[in-house]
């Protein structure tokens, strides 16, 4: 089974992850603006949701974790939880 790592930051709108996207491509770090704007408990940890396999989060996010290019931001990408910005870390097969 494939496996992935991921880190992300959950907000409410799309303009404010829009925001944090320009942010971290002007070069501020991804885990601190997590630590100071996630909405997820995560962002404790810098948006880091650990590893995991197909299936285990929620459809889009699976799209996202499972096609994207490694250490690049994506997003926003909208679930029932509200937009996220994700990043992959690792993925193995």
């Amino acid at each position: 089974m494939t496996l992935a790592s991921a880190r992300h930051i959950l907000v409410d709108s799309e303009a404010q992850c829009l925001e944090l996207k320009q942010r971290i491509a002007g070069g501020e770090d991804f885990a601190d603006l997590a630590k100071e704007f996630s909405n997820c408990p995560s962002g404790q940890d810098g948006g880091a949701l650990g590893e995991f396999g197909p299936g285990m989060m929620v459809p889009e996010f699976d799209k996202v974790v499972f096609s994207a290019p490694l250490n690049e931001v994506q997003g926003p990408v909208q679930t029932q939880f509200g937009y996220h910005l994700l990043e992959v870390t690792s993925r193995q097969d």
